[in-house]
């Protein structure tokens, strides 16, 4: 494929995350007030407590096998390395800039942890959704790379449930296929698990208008995360994704490659403005360094992602 139709592939999902993100913060705004504060919190605990929780286990029973959980140990790996370089970066950054101490973890945290959870579960499934995606066609895609998001998350036990299921032929025949006596489990599960994109992501657009708000966040602040996590991190990722396939440790799948590769371009992740919340330490600056994060995010995701397809397929 040429580069400008993989970068149409590629701006699609972020147009999407953007559209359905701007109407989350005009729900969120004072001119409609629908997703208030409150509503977004006991919004984000559905979501927390039955949407994701469905749809991992869903994605995880349909499409696992035992199999697959020996060859995608390198994934877990690969998250475990973007921590690593993003708050050893983080470091160094704080040590650089010398902001006031209470903003010190947070400038680390945010080069460190990435959204590894919702914005995964928006980007694959919309990418191998595109007509011209290099993944294969969109069924077999969609299924592959919810199965890999899922992985990318913290290990839980709805991920532990998922994988036994998958992982065990004569209990994944009870419940996931046409044939199985308890299909309508799988089929229910896949049900509340649909509600998982759209909610997450007008949670998030109602979260980043707090970041208007003024601050004492510095720009140097600002384009030192930026930096973090759109450039340094994004050309680590490409040597420690191409150094694991020269080793063999990853299977033969462009796709698991991107969702690799992906994991080192992603913003901060939101439960760090969670954490601030709950502890009250930095929550207007987490505010605005996210807002900046996530709109710099539309563009850096593009682009990464047009040169990650380049690259693989």
């Amino acid at each position: 494929m040429g580069f400008l139709s993989l970068l149409v592939v590629a701006s699609m999902p972020v147009l999407q995350l953007l559209l359905v993100g701007s109407l989350g913060a005009f729900l969120a705004s004072g001119r409609s007030s629908l997703l208030s504060g409150n509503v977004r919190r006991d919004l984000n605990k559905i979501v927390f407590a039955v949407f994701s929780p469905s749809l991992i286990f869903s994605s995880l029973a349909d499409t696992v096998t035992f199999q697959d959980l020996i060859s995608w140990w390198f994934m877990p790996v690969n998250i475990g390395i973007t921590f690593l370089i993003g708050g050893t970066l983080g470091w160094v950054a704080v040590n650089i800039l010398r902001p006031d101490r209470h903003l010190e973890g947070l400038i680390m945290a945010s080069c460190a942890a990435g959204n590894l959870g919702n914005l995964m579960l928006m980007i694959i499934p919309a990418v191998c959704g595109e007509h011209g995606s290099p993944f294969g066609d969109e069924s077999s895609c969609s299924d592959r790379g919810q199965s890999y998001v899922s992985l990318s998350m913290a290990v839980t036990l709805k991920q532990i449930t998922g994988f036994f299921v998958g992982a065990i032929p004569w209990l994944k025949s009870l419940i996931v296929g046409s044939s199985a006596p308890l299909r309508v489990i799988q089929d229910s599960l896949e049900l509340l698990g649909n509600g998982t994109l759209p909610c997450t992501t007008l949670i998030l657009g109602g979260n980043l208008i707090k970041g208007l708000k003024k601050s004492s966040v510095k720009p140097s602040t600002i384009l030192a995360i930026a930096l973090v996590r759109y450039v340094a991190l994004p050309l680590s990722g490409i040597a420690v994704v191409k150094a694991a396939g020269a080793l063999g440790f990853l299977p033969d799948d462009s796709l698991f490659r991107y969702v690799l590769l992906t994991q080192f371009t992603l913003p901060p992740a939101m439960a760090i403005g969670v954490m601030a919340q709950l502890f009250g330490v930095g929550q207007e600056e987490s505010s605005v360094i996210f807002l900046w994060m996530y709109l710099t995010a539309a563009l850096a995701l593009t682009i990464w992602s047009t040169f990650f397809m380049y690259m693989i397929s």
